[in-house]
Parts: C-alpha cells; structure tokens; sequence
C-alpha cells in the first residue's frame, strides 16, 4: 500500500521538491550577501551618523526574493487545496478507492497510509520553506521594531498550518467527495479559521501585560512604551484618557479619525483637537522649510507640542505581549494547530472506517 500510495503522489511530490531547490539555491546565493552588507553598513551606522539613509537602503535591497518569501503565508493553503482535499475526494469521485477495498488492503490501512505519507510531506514541506525564509530574511528582520509583525510568516507556526490545512482539506473530500466543490470548502474554511484566529484567539493565548503612564507623543511615527524606548513587543491596544479618566483616543491617536491633529485656534492659540486649547501656540513649519529638522520637525517645535501635551495631563494604557514571549506564542500556536488537524484527521479516519460505504 505504501508503494502505491508513492506512485500516486510522487510527480506532485517531484514538482514541489523541485520548486523547493531552485528557491534554496537563490536564497543560498544572496542569503550570505545580505548579512555582509548588513555587518559592514547596518551595524556600523551609528559609528557614522547616518543610520536613517543605511537602513532605508538597506530595506530596499531584493524586492523580488522579499515579496517570494510572502508566500509562505500561502503555502499551507495550497497544500490543502491540491494535496489534501483531492486525496480522498478524488478516489470516491473516480470509484478507484473500491479497486483497493476489495484487495487485501483494509480501509483503515488505507486510510492511514495516505495520510501519513502524504501528511508527513506537507509537514516538510512547510518546515523546509519557513526554515529557509526565517534564515534568509533574518538580516531584514534584525530592523524591524515590530517583532510580531511577522509572526505568521516565519519559524514554526507555518507547519502547524499546513498540517491543519492538510487535515481539513482531507475532511471535505471524505464528507463531500468530490474534488472541485472540497477544494473551494478547504479554501474557505481555512481562511475563516486562519482570520478568527489571527484576530480573536492568539491576543488571548498568553496573559499580557499592562502599562499606565503619561501619555507621550512619537512625533517619528509609530507607538512607544513610556520609558523603554523603541520596543519590538506586541501592543495589542493602546488608550488614551484624559485627566478625568475618560478614553479620547487609541492606537497612539486622539480623536474620531484616531490622529493627533493640532490646527489654528482664536486669539492666535493652538487647538489640540478633541482635547482643548493648549497654554502656549505652537510655532507652524513654515513654507521655507524653518521649524523642520531631516524631514521630522524642529527640537523646538517637538518641544512646544510635547508641553502643550503635558498641560493636559493624559494618560496612556497599554496592553502587551513582550518580545521575550515571541517563541512561548510559537510553540502555543503551533500546538494548538497541530491538536486541531490531528482531531480533523481522525475524524476523517473514523468516517472512511464507519460511514462510508
């Protein structure tokens, strides 16, 4: 049977490996490249006074391998879709699976030899993939403040998709049994279970952790944590409230459009608006460029708003996740992923055992 069940799937087996070498060989020869440059120009740029343009420079650097390594996101997808819904579906559907029933071959031996080959392929496929991303994209991700932002796209997690996209593309073949309309249902389901998740379920698989403090505002953009700079944790929400306590804002922003927006008030003041006037006006950069400092605004105007924040006295509460639990989530996601695609492919089992005629 497992000679058999080989010859089924080898020429998707072959294509795929085949796929999978050509990537490993590109990576291979701009991987070493990238972490010359990122050693000789990254690291050295503060020596130098000039890391804004090196890493601007940097993160540029091989759109087209960076955009590849998107599809890692894809790959459990794809997996389900044309290797595990048409694995049973497409048997019920030619009748071929009767031609092995009536042989010495039992269905649960059937059954469990395709999945374990073929299931077992999945698995190293994903693997071998997201190995090669997280190794070839490390040097970009050393850059990048936001730790989790790329949580779905590297290390472990990916296998856990593609076994549960095996599994369940498996399950719709056996209920539907047939290859198309068990395609398009693997294709949905997955991609209903991978959002909920993503949206509802992984903010809640570890306890984060909670901060209250004066509100500060990051005139470079993005959201900082008072006190520890720059952070590459997970900020699951942040909320602003004002002196009484009540919320005015969120995601670092204050207002119905969730943005700082300050604009002209009467008597020549400046109005923070959704908050009130501020004590003293700030300053505006002027056409010629004065009260702008490298594209970011002056240390006298950055002063001037920080002051006119500081006068209402608002506060900041922020939900997260450290970086230093980024693998704990990993191995959590991953489990849980791997617990639902073994239950799907019992379930498959038992109904190909049981029910099916």
């Amino acid at each position: 049977m497992i000679w058999l069940a080989w010859r089924q799937f080898r020429t998707q087996a072959y294509v795929v490996a085949g796929v999978l070498a050509l990537i490993a060989v590109a990576y291979a020869l701009t991987g070493p490249s990238l972490v010359h440059v990122y050693d000789t120009s990254v690291l050295t740029c503060k020596a130098h006074g000039d890391c804004s343009s090196v890493l601007a420079n940097f993160a540029a650097r091989d759109h087209l391998l960076r955009d590849l390594a998107l599809a890692v996101i894809l790959v459990p997808a794809l997996l389900g879709l044309f290797w595990g819904a048409p694995l049973i579906a497409r048997e019920m559907e030619n009748g071929t699976f009767r031609m092995a029933w009536t042989q010495s071959v039992t269905r649960s031996r059937w059954i469990t030899t395709k999945l374990c080959l073929v299931g077992l392929a999945c698995v190293a496929v994903a693997g071998l993939f997201s190995l090669m991303i997280t190794w070839w994209s490390s040097p970009f991700d050393t850059i990048n403040n936001n730790l989790y932002s790329y949580f779905d796209l590297r290390d472990i997690v990916p296998v856990g998709y593609a076994a549960f996209s095996f599994s369940l593309g498996v399950t719709m073949g056996v209920l539907i049994r047939r290859t198309l309309p068990a395609m398009v249902a693997t294709l949905v389901a997955f991609t209903a279970v991978r959002a909920a998740f993503t949206m509802w379920v992984r903010p809640h698989l570890l306890s984060p952790l909670h901060f209250k403090g004066p509100f500060n505002l990051n005139q470079g953009g993005g959201i900082e944590v008072p006190g520890r700079g720059q952070s590459r944790d997970w900020v699951i929400s942040s909320l602003t409230l004002n002196k009484n306590g009540v919320v005015i804002g969120t995601n670092g922003g204050i207002g119905p459009n969730d943005e700082i927006n300050f604009h002209p008030g009467a008597h020549g003041g400046t109005v923070l608006q959704g908050v009130g006037t501020c004590p003293t006006a700030i300053p505006p950069p002027t056409s010629t460029g004065r009260g702008v400092s490298n594209g970011q605004p002056s240390p006298a105007v950055q002063h001037a708003v920080q002051k006119c924040i500081n006068s209402f006295h608002m506060k900041e509460v922020l939900t997260y996740l450290p970086a230093s639990r980024y693998w704990t989530l990993q191995w959590y996601e991953l489990a849980l992923f791997i617990v639902m695609a073994l239950l799907l492919s019992a379930f498959a089992w038992w109904w190909v055992r049981r029910r099916l005629a």
